[in-house]
């Protein structure tokens, strides 16, 4: 939790957002993902300076404990002293106990966007899904949380002026905006109209740009001139070269490899899900991933 300090931007941790959202896929399925096309909506986690303290975060946790579709799942919580935003004893459950920082004492409104997180973690506990590393589970968690509906919570206690700060989770607030992004262009939903934060809508659009890029990287035909003239030159590179993989130029994401004595094939992340889609090259192809079931129009 950045409680005054500064606050990191930019995409630092893009590559683990990305593992994790091809491990929400793997491990849910798209069934079970298309559950989730409905986030967690304001009314149902609003909580007001005249609420109680303690029942105002029962009613808030029971919100997000049948959002996560955890019904057997109860969740105690208490306020401490802490340096971290919150905490969660992970058991065997059904009771679990998390514990907030005294902050959210006096800033109540942050207090949904706190539990969201570490509800997740109990419904990912429950999955037993997990990134090796504190750091990368964390991410996972944040990412999760995000792409289940409920982390648009996460972005929208981000606040930062001249003189105070205000970031939960582990994400820069780009990040955030790019895994909402990336669920909206999925679900068809705008979480924007739900932030009371200016600098959560910016990190938003921001985010929603770096989501666009994906959906324009060679060898989907809506890559850009720039994109599509370096791509046709790390193809004629290959096809020189037919005896082993050749990677394409550095910041490229696509690479080339040889299928025996068959095409020359591509393999490039899929822009929904990012498992890599390995498709031959051969000028016009229609590409179906597996995982996410989404339908892409190349030009190999």
């Amino acid at each position: 939790m950045a409680n005054g300090g500064p606050v990191k931007h930019g995409y630092p941790h893009l590559e683990t957002v990305r593992a994790a959202v091809t491990a929400l896929y793997k491990r849910l399925s798209y069934d079970t993902i298309h559950t989730f096309a409905t986030s967690v909506v304001p009314a149902d986690v609003a909580f007001c300076d005249t609420d109680d303290l303690y029942l105002g975060a029962q009613r808030v946790a029971r919100e997000l404990v049948r959002h996560f579709r955890l019904p057997d799942a109860r969740m105690i919580v208490s306020f401490r002293e802490m340096e971290h935003a919150a905490s969660v004893e992970l058991a065997a459950g059904p009771e679990y106990f998390i514990e907030l920082n005294d902050r959210f004492r006096t800033h109540r409104r942050d207090i949904g966007a706190a539990l969201a997180h570490e509800v997740m973690h109990v419904y990912l506990h429950r999955l037993d899904l997990a990134f090796p590393g504190t750091r990368d589970n964390e991410i996972l968690t944040d990412t999760a949380t995000t792409y289940l509906g409920a982390g648009w919570l996460l972005l929208d206690a981000y606040r930062e002026d001249a003189s105070s700060s205000q970031k939960l989770g582990y994400l820069t607030p780009e990040e955030f905006g790019y895994v909402l992004a990336k669920r909206s262009l999925v679900f068809g939903e705008d979480p924007a109209v739900w932030f009371t934060s200016p600098q959560a809508y910016t990190a938003y659009t921001k985010g929603m740009e770096r989501a666009r890029q994906d959906e324009r990287q060679p060898p989907l035909t809506a890559a850009g001139w720039a994109g599509r003239r370096r791509y046709a030159k790390d193809r004629r590179h290959a096809q020189d070269r037919v005896v082993a993989a050749v990677p394409a130029d550095a910041g490229a994401s696509y690479a080339f490899t040889p299928d025996g004595s068959g095409p020359l094939r591509v393999s490039f992340p899929c822009p929904t899900c990012h498992q890599r889609i390995r498709v031959p090259v051969r000028g016009r192809v229609r590409a179906r991933c597996g995982l996410c079931r989404t339908v892409l129009e190349c030009d190999t």
